[in-house]
């Protein structure tokens, strides 16, 4: 009887360890569930994988994207692809138990190729500032770090609260954010540059396309004449680009900035130091 009663308690006791199951919701709808933490997890953008390392799952990232160069320990996890294709292979031979995708990002057909093979996959979507905050609290659930990464989401908020605009800086200076140069493209309203040119008291002059980055003519930006030209580190010389036309109101004033590409194109807590370095260089022609 004793002994019976023994192994009943034994029982009760091991029921919160099989209670710890972590079940989640992805972007996608999908409903995952997970025994205990995910060990082995590939990323497929570098901004995914720099949120995993900031939620404390650096250590469970077994593959990564060809893009994925930060932090540091980033660089010599092993590559799955890149942004045109990935490898299935590459990522069966990595055995994950978790694979992160970004809808919008990933070819479409990629993801549904890793669906097909089996391999748990996690759907993600972001396109506005405060998508950083509830992305971090996702992965930290994912990937069993939910507290670490609570914090981390509370201060990414309490910095992005701050760069609200202040009243009294409109009308907003109208902006055309060049991307690349062939084919042109730019940001389109649901994009979080967008997002930080609002909060910059800036408008972006193709906000009201949709898509992440549409590709426009140069017609098309002459015809909504922006005042300011904003273009990444990582784009081609602007000036080179648009100086033949000295009606464009930006032409007229000289007015072209460059900003940190690898800050601001990327949905991570230094996105925020991006658009504080947008902020400052749109300051000066902001009204």
């Amino acid at each position: 009887m004793i002994r019976h009663l023994v192994f009943l308690l034994c029982l009760v006791l091991a029921l919160p360890a099989q209670a710890s199951v972590i079940r989640l919701v992805d972007d996608a709808g999908q409903t995952l569930e997970f025994l205990r933490p995910p060990q082995r997890i590939i990323s497929l953008t570098p901004h995914l994988t720099e949120l995993l390392f900031a939620v404390g799952a650096g250590s469970q990232l077994v593959g990564v994207d060809s893009a994925s160069d930060y932090p540091e320990a980033a660089r010599t996890l092993p590559h799955v692809g890149d942004y045109s294709r990935i490898h299935f292979e590459r990522i069966l031979a990595l055995k994950p138990d978790l694979v992160i995708v970004w809808v919008g990002g990933n070819r479409a057909a990629d993801i549904h190729g890793l669906m097909k093979m089996g391999v748990p996959v996690l759907h993600t979507r972001a396109t506005r500032l405060d998508d950083v905050a509830r992305l971090l609290r996702l992965l930290g659930q994912a990937s069993g770090h939910a507290a670490t990464a609570e914090v981390a989401a509370q201060a990414y908020s309490g910095r992005l609260a701050a760069l609200q605009v202040r009243d009294g800086q409109k009308p907003p200076v109208s902006v055309f954010y060049q991307v690349w140069d062939r084919p042109l493209m730019t940001v389109g309203g649901s994009h979080w540059i967008s997002d930080g040119l609002a909060r910059c008291g800036a408008r972006n002059v193709f906000a009201d396309l949709r898509g992440l980055s549409p590709v426009v003519s140069r017609e098309a930006v002459l015809s909504r004449a922006p005042e300011l030209i904003v273009g990444g580190s990582d784009a081609p010389d602007l000036r080179r680009d648009w100086q033949r036309f000295g009606g464009l109101p930006a032409v007229k004033n000289d007015a072209f900035v460059r900003v940190n590409a690898d800050l601001l194109h990327r949905l991570t807590p230094r996105l925020l130091d991006g658009v504080t370095e947008l902020c400052e260089a749109v300051r000066p022609y902001v009204r």
